[in-house]
Order: structure tokens, then sequence, then C-alpha cells
């Protein structure tokens, strides 16, 4: 019962990654699918081609790119076309839009009449001809037309607007500088996941391969005292015991082996990766070399000033600083021009289109000055001017955040560190235990509980280094994270010589 224990929490420590992926196990087809070799490093980069995180980061700042272009187009002239056609079925002006002047007011002289009477009714009605005149001039009028089409063009331009537009495009090009340096965050959390998730695998493989060790071990004890009790040197008991021994590892053994395939499809998982393919993981969970295990230089702190959520942050301040500028220049006018050129037709018929087009061509010069909304503005600027101290100072806790990541991430390699020599020496010290008390036992000088106890030692010294190595490569990847993902410290932010694990 103390080795199921001792074991069953190891296994439990190997399947706590594997966990989330209970809900996408689905019915694997039986037949063995294609194999696919993967190291560490190329489970990274594939991961940074396929996950869908990075994509999802990938479209943010292809998202950002459009709204540049859309701020920009507030600051160029916005030209639009139209064309409308209008059947008048009724109207007050169906008439045609001409009116009659009683005969009181009409102005009519008789051309045949006598030369005094034509001046006399000159002189009389002269003042009236202008309403005559008027009466012709409103004859032909649109009025009332049964068809009317008109077609125009209208254009407009920002002349001014208190800098608002200008300070829109600083925020969309801040925008998507954010996007590009969140997409760089992506990839590295990504990178996190994938060198946690490929660890946790190969540590679940490991202890499959030690429970299959164990309960290889227990198996030839087991034949070995079945030929001891053939030849009169063991009992009954004896060989029970045994039995008992070896099958007491088989569960644990199909529980390691449970664990190892959970973790592989939580792997499977982040590199998208089919689930009926099978993978090799071809990095060793070994002791590293000993330049990989000595600790960061602290040329590395210069690299956490410069990780690119901080300069995302500082790109935040700066959107919220443009947003308080637009917000106090809301009290100031907004001049625009605009111009419309258009023609109208008003055919008798339909379709027909002989007839002359009319034209309407003007410009002007239209300005807007807010006068009063209720303190909206006020409330505005206030507003905006709490989110610029909100953004001042989550860039304080994000410079925080960063360097107690940084630090518990070293510490904790240190202590894996320190843990892989003693674990190390341990299994050395663990292995020749057990050798030397299966040597006693053949010879009579130890018991069989001697002998289980020593192969107790040995399964839980192997556990231990392999539990141990995989918190050093799970710390490191946290140290990579940390210092913005291997493409940041590749790309020279840290000097050669800085200690940094290898393979980075």
């Amino acid at each position: 019962m103390k080795s199921i224990g001792i074991v069953g929490l190891a296994l439990a420590l190997a399947m706590g990654s594997a966990a989330p992926v209970w809900a996408q196990v689905v019915e694997q087809d039986p037949s063995p699918g294609a194999v696919e070799r993967l190291s560490v490093e190329e489970a990274v980069a594939r991961a940074l081609r396929e996950s869908q995180e990075v994509k999802l980061a990938r479209s943010q700042v292809d998202r950002a790119a459009a709204q540049v272009k859309a701020a920009r187009s507030a600051a160029l002239p916005q030209i639009n076309a139209n064309l409308s056609y209008t059947r008048t079925f009724a109207s007050p002006f169906s008439s045609g839009g001409s009116f009659e002047l009683p005969d009181s007011l009409q102005f009519n002289p008789d051309p045949n009449a006598p030369l005094e009477d034509r001046i006399r009714y000159l002189e009389d009605r002269a003042p009236l001809a202008g309403l005559a005149g008027l009466g012709q001039l409103f004859s032909n009028l649109p009025f009332g037309q049964e068809n009317t089409y008109v077609a125009g063009v209208t254009g407009t331009q920002l002349l001014y607007s208190g800098g608002r537009v200008g300070a829109a495009l600083e925020i969309a090009a801040h925008y998507e500088e954010a996007a590009r340096l969140g997409l760089a965050e992506q990839m590295a959390e990504v990178e996190q996941q994938v060198r946690t998730a490929y660890y946790r695998a190969l540590l679940a493989r490991e202890m499959e391969q030690i429970a299959q060790a164990a309960l290889d071990q227990a198996e030839a004890f087991l034949a070995q005292e079945r030929l001891r009790e053939r030849a009169g040197l063991a009992s009954d008991l004896d060989v029970m015991r045994a039995e008992v021994a070896a099958e007491n590892l088989r569960p644990q053994l199909v529980q390691a082996r449970n664990a190892a395939d959970l973790a592989e499809l939580d792997l499977k998982r982040l590199l998208n990766v089919p689930m009926d393919r099978r993978l090799e993981l071809t990095t060793p969970l070994e002791v590293p070399a000993s330049d990989a295990l000595s600790a960061p230089d602290v040329a590395e702190r210069a690299v956490l000033q410069r990780r690119a959520a901080l300069p995302a942050a500082g790109r935040q301040i700066a959107i919220r600083e443009q947003q308080l500028k637009i917000a106090k220049r809301s009290y100031l006018p907004t001049v625009s021009l605009h111009m419309t050129y258009g023609r109208q037709m008003y055919p008798v018929e339909v379709f027909d289109f002989s007839g002359e087009a009319r034209t309407d061509w003007n410009a002007g010069i239209s300005v807007q000055l807010p006068i009063f909304d209720g303190f909206k503005r006020s409330a505005d600027v206030a507003e905006a001017q709490v989110l610029v101290e909100e953004a001042r100072l989550q860039l304080e806790q994000l410079k925080e955040a960063i360097e107690l990541q940084y630090e518990q991430a070293l510490r904790e390699r240190e202590r894996a560190r320190a843990e892989i020599e003693a674990r190390r020496r341990t299994v050395e010290q663990a292995d020749r235990v057990y050798a030397l008390t299966e040597l006693q036992y053949e010879k009579g000088l130890a018991t069989q509980l001697e002998v289980s106890e020593a192969r107790l030692a040995l399964l839980q010294a192997r556990t231990n280094l392999a539990q141990a190595l995989t918190d050093f490569h799970i710390a490191d990847a946290a140290l990579i994270r940390a210092l913005g993902g291997s493409g940041a410290i590749a790309g020279g932010r840290v000097p050669a010589g800085s200690g940094a694990p290898a393979g980075r």
C-alpha cells in the first residue's frame, strides 16, 4: 500500500497538465496513424505557425491596420454620387405651376386701337405689366411635374476640426503598434505553454517507463522466487508475496500510460496536430549541460525593461492622452467645405431624355460651433483624465508584475537545479542499494521485504529526478517567457555570454 501511494502521487503530478483535455478525448481509430517526430524547438516553431491564439493575435494586427485607414479617411475628401427618379401622381402644383391674373389686372394692349387709346391704356396699365411677366416666369417651373430625374455629385472636405482628426490618427497608429506588440506577447505565451506541455508529456512518458521498469523488476524477482521454490530454497509464502508485489505495480503502469496519453493529447491540442497522429518527442528528459544549468547573467534584467508588454502599455497611455486631447478640443468649432453639382430633367414621358437638362451647381462653407450640451463635454474631459492616470498606474503595476514573474521563474529554476544535483546522486545510490539488496537476498542475507523497499526507493528516486528535471525545464520556459520569448532573446536583446539557458 505504501508503494501504491508514493507512485500514485507522482503519477498524479504528471497527470496535472493533461486534466484540461479530458473533454477533448474522443473515440480514436484503433489503427496506428502517422508518426510525427518533434523536438521541443520544432514544437515551438510549429505552434507559432499553427496556433489559433497566434492567428487571432495576427488578425488583431490586421484589424488595427484597417482602423488606421478608417481614421485617415476623416481627413480626406468625401465624394458621393446619387441618381434618383421621382414619379408624381398628385400635387398642389399639378397644373404646371402657373397662375392667372384677374381681368382687372391683365396687361393686354390692343394694337388695332387708335393711337390715343393705346397711349392712354399704356399709361393706366404700365404698373401691372410686371405682374403679367411674373405669371409667365412661374409658368414653366418644375413644381408638379410628373417625371423628375436628378443626378448629382456631392463633395465635402474637412478644413478644421480643432486637432480632433489628427488625434484620431495618432490613436489609430498607437493601436496598430500596440497590436503588434500584443502579437509578440501572445507568441511568447504560446511558446511557454508549448514548452511546458512538451516537458510534461516527457515526464508522463518517463513515469510510464519507470513504472514499466519497476514491473519488469518485480516480475523478474517473481521468476527467481519460483525457481527458488522449486529448488526448495523459498516457501509458497515468499512466492505469493512476490506475486502480490508484481500485481500491485500493474495498475500503476496503466495509470502512468493513461497519463502519458493525456499529456500527449494536450500537446497535440496546442500544436493543432490531428489526434490520431502519434507524436515522437525527440528531445530527451535528461540532465542539461553545465552551461545551461548556470544562472543567467544580470544583463537579462535590461531585457525586462524592453519586453513587448511594457511598450504596449506605453501605447495605451498615449492612446488615453490623445483621447483626452479630443475631449478637450470638443469645445472648438468644425469648419468644412462642401460642393454639389447636379443635373435635373422633367420629361413628359418616363423614358424621354431628349429634353434639356437643368444644372444645379453650388458650393459653401459650414461652421459648427458647440455652445451647450448639458455639461457632457466637461464630463468627457474628466473621464479622459481619469483614464490617463489609470493607464499610468497599470504600467507601473505591469513593471512590478514582470519583475516578480522573472524572480519567481529564476528562483524556481535555481531550486530545480539544486534538486537535480541531489536527485541524480540519489538515483545512483538507490540503484546500487537495490542491486546489492537483491544479491544479499540471493545469498539469504536479506528478506523479501528489504528487496521490495529497495525497489520502492529506486522507483521513488527515479521519479523524483524526472520531476526535478521537468521542474527545471518548466521554470526555464517561464524564465524565457519573462524575458519576452526566445524570439526576443535570439533577436540580440541578451548579450553574448549572458549565461542564458541553452536552446535560446
